[in-house]
């Protein structure tokens, strides 16, 4: 169940990704499969083998990828995998405003 996030946020992600961006959307989440998880960042795009070959410099599998007919595939992030990509990519301010780590 996803929660803590707006239309606005949902809308400027799918929009970056139509324009052929690596989209990032991080919002608090609770999965019984995942208790030791409140967050997930969503790593998007349209092109889903770029998408793959993005994953590639973080050792993520193209098989990972949740493909969705509506053009919105992504990577799921959790964990330490999800802290070392925000930082990577210059969104180290998701970390905080999650409360995802606390330095």
């Amino acid at each position: 169940m996803a929660f803590g996030i707006n239309k606005e946020a949902v809308n400027n992600w799918k929009h970056a990704i139509d324009n052929g961006e690596i989209a990032f959307l991080t919002h608090f989440w609770l999965d019984d499969r995942f208790p030791e998880y409140h967050t997930v960042t969503k790593a998007g795009a349209k092109n889903i083998d770029q998408l793959a070959l993005w994953g590639e410099k973080y050792q993520l599998k193209k098989e990972w990828i949740h493909v969705r007919k509506d053009g919105y595939s992504h990577f799921d992030l959790l964990g330490n995998t999800q802290i070392k990509v925000l930082k990577a990519e210059g969104l180290a301010e998701h970390l905080h405003r999650f409360k995802i780590i606390k330095e």
